[in-house]
């Protein structure tokens, strides 16, 4: 066994050339080499198969005939004499040397200038990729706490310039999104932590009294019951905002109309107790999506409109179908909201008035739901005091088993309904 050099016996340094690593600029470069050299050939071989065409057709009878000379016959004896065989034997001969090194040369230069094409190549490609290494560089930089980074790249509007433009855009979308998060995790932690330090709350004041009355415990039960509940609800809320803004589940047509008459059915003792009048609408609006994200939709507005409004107020429902689209429009009254304000309740845990029970995510999951169907929830102030939201999603194919009397049917499902509004609040 022989030692190989380093101490380590029966191992072997294999050498190996490594080819270079196949980037952009180096397929640029050889492309550009490439197309020259092909194109170089081609007309350096196009020059060649020319120039000795031209050379091998000359004749002398020929050249004296154009210049007006005619050979006598003496001449022509003198002309088949072995001096001149001899003569044009050693013109060809010169002729082909001529030829020969005429071609060497030509493949010489093909080669130097291939080369030299490949190297301004290079150059060339370097510099119009430089954008690109800019880009690669921002995104290699770019992480979840420093998103506000943008490429600005300068330069004319092509290709690398809308990309780069197309990243500093998505980058905007993150940053929104990230801090849009950050936002709706601090206030889900504000949010979760008030009920739990009720409830430890209570706890520590019952244990902390060892002569604690039945009574009190009781008390003290019934207010981490309720607290209980509360988180509950907010837990089950932040669920369906999750699901909402993941996708939309299992999708098949679903009649809006139908589901907002089924909604102001089950709410309409609460619309009784609040003194809301309620107004309906309702057209056939068929459309293709998650029944019950769907509802969910529904139901929230027709809450939100019931439980945001004022004694004597109104709600009013409206479903109808536009063109490819269905709307879904909800209308209450209740105090006046600045339209500047408007948007920030379609955002998580945003609430105008921090004294209402609730923990504003109503209005987020009915935007989510909304934007998982392909479609848009719109908030408008009214100026008379109150909100309305104007749901638009994809119309849908009608199924065949409800061609016909579909609105008629609607109606029938709801016998607490009637078209007088008095008439209405004397009903539960």
């Amino acid at each position: 066994m022989t030692a190989a050099p380093g101490g380590q016996p029966g191992r072997r340094r294999r050498w190996r050339l490594r080819s270079p690593a196949p980037t952009i600029r180096l397929r640029l470069t050889a492309l550009y080499g490439t197309v020259f050299l092909i194109t170089g050939a081609g007309l350096l071989t196009v020059g060649y198969l020319l120039v000795r065409s031209n050379l091998r057709q000359r004749d002398l009878r020929d050249e004296l005939a154009r210049r007006g000379l005619r050979l006598n016959s003496s001449v022509r004896q003198v002309e088949t004499s072995p001096y001149v065989k001899q003569l044009h034997a050693y013109e060809h001969q010169l002729l082909n040397q001529a030829l020969h090194r005429l071609l060497l040369e030509f493949v010489v230069a093909l080669v130097v200038m291939t080369l030299i094409s490949a190297v301004i190549g290079w150059v060339l490609a370097g510099r119009a990729l430089a954008p690109l290494r800019k880009i690669i560089a921002t995104a290699q930089r770019v992480s979840g706490e420093n998103l506000g980074e943008r490429i600005a790249l300068r330069g004319p509007a092509d290709e690398l310039r809308e990309l780069a433009d197309t990243f500093d855009r998505m980058l905007t979308r993150l940053d929104g999104t990230f801090a849009s998060q950050r936002h709706f995790v601090a206030n889900a932690s504000h949010e979760l932590r008030t009920p739990l330090a009720i409830m430890r709350t209570e706890v520590d004041v019952a244990l902390a009294d060892p002569e604690a009355s039945v009574r009190e415990l009781r008390e003290m039960g019934e207010a981490v019951r309720d607290t209980v509940d509360r988180c509950e609800r907010l837990i089950a809320s932040l669920l369906l905002l999750a699901r909402s803004e993941a996708a939309a589940g299992h999708a098949e047509p679903v009649d809006v109309a139908a589901l907002a008459a089924d909604c102001i059915t089950d709410l309409w003792a609460r619309a009784q107790e609040a003194q809301i009048e309620i107004r309906d609408d309702l057209q056939p609006a068929w459309t293709t999506a998650d029944p019950g994200l769907l509802e969910r939709l529904v139901g929230n507005l027709i809450d939100n409109g019931i439980h945001h409004n004022v004694p004597g107020g109104y709600l009013q429902v409206t479903t109808r179908s536009e063109g490819d689209q269905v709307e879904l429009v909800v209308a209450n009254g209740g105090a006046v909201i600045a339209p500047e304000r408007v948007a920030e309740l379609a955002e998580p845990f945003r609430r105008l008035d921090r004294s209402v029970r609730g923990f504003g995510l109503g209005l987020s999951i009915v935007r989510s739901i909304a934007t998982a169907h392909r479609g848009t929830a719109t908030l408008t102030a009214l100026p008379t005091g109150g909100l309305e939201v104007r749901v638009s999603v994809p119309r849908g194919q009608l199924p065949k088993s409800a061609r016909a009397g579909r609105a008629e049917a609607v109606r029938a499902r709801q016998p607490a309904l009637s078209a007088d509004p008095q008439d209405r609040l004397t009903k539960s």
